[in-house]
């Protein structure tokens, strides 16, 4: 039942985290404590980015990372939770997702540094596993190893992991309807105080300017947009987009000019933007076997497919 609209004040609360700002908008009573719900946000989003970023030397992933190959590491909770879903996705996706990409990401100039030549070679030539078959957790034991010495990114999928923190953290503090996001990524719970759902614009992929491609009412889901047209790097006058092809182990060649997904939480919908990505429209039936809604937009804008709730 929609929230009454008596003595509701709306809130829209916002703040730095992993190198952008997430967001909380919701409606509660007068009387509610904002500021302990703004801490307490804040909080699990900078713990998230402590655990998960690769650009903090002394990040719990970076421990990880820098571990010997066979090597059991204590690991918190939540970063095994995020390890454990990208190894998922990627093993669901064939590969088209892989939290093993660290190296191609930081030769191409995606990560702390700037893009390095021979970097990008070694990048290129690598042999290649997914890391669902390098990577092992002992969730019992809140540990992990890595079986051979390859370096893991969460950059796909830890903001989607914020995302959902926010609204865990918000139904802590007694939220029971709202819209948070961190960058493109964004989860609505429950709906707006007169029962409509949140309001969610998916851009027309422009390099130029910023212009609504369509319109969703968000209740209950999250969603997410994963282009090559925010984030890219210029490497030899060509612009490149900043996902990388597992395979290959450099930018896509022709992606999609944007996916978005719509799933039941934002881990899941940042994960599965980026597979989609990779796969690109062939990835429409498997989209459908797993219940995604996705939509690909192309810079031609007459040209686009869905499947679920963009579904023509």
């Amino acid at each position: 039942m929609p929230r009454m609209f008596t003595n509701l004040t709306r809130h829209a609360l916002n703040g730095p985290t992993m190198g952008t700002r997430w967001s909380a908008l919701f409606h509660m009573p007068s009387d509610f404590d904002v500021e302990s719900a703004r801490t307490a946000m804040a909080g699990a989003v900078a713990e998230v980015d402590e655990e998960m970023s690769t650009w903090k030397p002394d990040s719990d992933l970076n421990r990880l990372n820098a571990a010997r190959p066979g090597e059991w590491i204590a690991l918190p909770e939540r970063l095994l939770t995020v390890l454990a879903a990208g190894l998922a996705v990627g093993h669901a996706s064939g590969g088209a997702f892989d939290i093993g990409m660290s190296d191609a990401v930081a030769a191409w100039g995606f990560g702390p540094k700037e893009a390095n030549e021979a970097k990008i070679k070694a990048a290129r030539l690598a042999s290649r596993r997914p890391a669902h078959d390098i990577l092992e957790l002992d969730r019992a034991r809140s540990r992990a190893r890595r079986h051979t010495d390859i370096r893991f990114d969460l950059n796909a999928i830890a903001k989607g992991y914020g995302v959902d923190r926010l609204t865990e953290v918000a139904r802590e503090n007694g939220i029971d309807a709202g819209l948070f996001s961190i960058d493109g990524e964004l989860r609505a719970l429950g709906s707006q105080p007169d029962g409509r759902g949140w309001i969610v614009a998916i851009e027309v992929p422009d390099l130029e300017a910023r212009a609504p491609h369509s319109i969703l009412d968000l209740k209950d889901a999250a969603v997410a947009t994963s282009g090559d047209y925010r984030h890219w790097v210029d490497v030899g006058g060509s612009r490149l987009s900043h996902t990388m092809d597992p395979r290959l182990g450099m930018p896509l060649k022709m992606p999609p000019s944007s996916v978005t997904v719509v799933a039941p939480d934002c881990i899941s919908a940042d994960a599965w933007a980026t597979a989609m990505m990779v796969l690109g429209e062939a990835g429409l039936l498997l989209a459908e076997e797993v219940g995604l809604s996705v939509l690909f937009l192309h810079h031609d804008q007459a040209k686009h497919r869905g499947c679920g709730l963009f579904a023509r």
